[in-house]
């Protein structure tokens, strides 16, 4: 694909709360490259291969996944650094246990036997990381008294809140986002542990993407913070700016799912 005249089709794995950043960063992308761009959000990943994605917002997990196949239909193009001391300028993130301000809980380590939420078993900080943490913090895969799925992360944060369940594991940059734009919501709920750090979650290019047009947009990516009005779309999702990622930067992602893999989880 190398035609200006194409549109060039953004799709979000992710969290709707940051769909007005990617947006943003889609638009800026069209216009530094001069093609048109659209963005929706994303149903399968079968979409790289089948041709009606392009360029994607994805998890680290399902990367890892794709990349582990004989033939994998992305590559990566860059990683957000997000806004905040504890993310050291890196492209990383945290999984944030959550409780209720109310909670007898005080850390990972003893909320055994109760109600954990988590939004889906493809997700890396809402489930994969826990499964791990559960393993290296020599817990038992049914340390919880029980598991429900809730389908997101939002939701995962609303079962909580709303006393169906007693804690939950939140990918940390929708926390931040979420906490900056509420501010009756720290008063709300506790962080009581981190989990992490982990690899942030990437964008991802297609392979069938031209790849002169792949640089363009890793070079538009990774400057877009100096410009005002791609600086100022990024701070608005508490993004600080784009860096290069590099395969070998998920292995800590490849690493904890081969560690899960093979252990049974009461999740689905």
């Amino acid at each position: 694909m190398s035609d200006s005249t194409v549109p060039i089709r953004f799709a979000t794995f992710l969290s709707p709360l940051l769909y007005e950043t990617y947006a943003h960063i889609a638009r800026y992308v069209g216009v530094k490259v001069g093609c048109q761009t659209t963005l929706k959000v994303g149903q399968s990943f079968n979409e790289f291969a089948e041709g009606q994605a392009d360029v994607a917002f994805i998890c680290g997990l399902p990367y890892v996944r794709m990349a582990s196949q004989d033939i994998c239909p992305v590559e990566l193009l860059a990683g957000p650094v997000l806004v905040g001391e504890r993310y050291r300028h890196r492209p990383i993130y945290f999984s944030d246990v959550i409780v209720r301000s109310d909670s007898p809980y005080t850390s990972f380590d003893d909320v055994g036997g109760c109600v954990w939420a988590y939004n889906e078993r493809v997700s890396h900080s809402g489930c994969n990381l826990v499964c791990y943490s559960l393993l290296e913090r020599g817990k038992s895969p049914d340390y919880f008294g029980k598991t429900v799925k809730s389908g997101s992360h939002l939701r995962s944060l609303e079962m909580v809140l709303e006393r169906e369940a007693d804690a939950a594991a939140i990918d940390s940059h929708l926390l931040d986002v979420l906490r900056s734009r509420d501010v009756e919501l720290a008063a709300r709920l506790r962080v009581i542990d981190m989990l992490g750090p982990s690899p942030i979650p990437p964008v991802v290019v297609s392979k069938r993407v031209d790849d002169q047009l792949k640089c363009k947009i890793r070079e538009v990516l990774v400057t877009m913070h100096l410009d005002d009005c791609g600086e100022s779309g990024l701070r608005d999702g508490l993004i600080e700016r784009f860096v290069v990622v590099k395969d070998e930067d998920y292995g800590d992602i490849r690493g904890m799912l081969e560690r899960v893999e093979g252990v049974e989880f009461p999740f689905e």
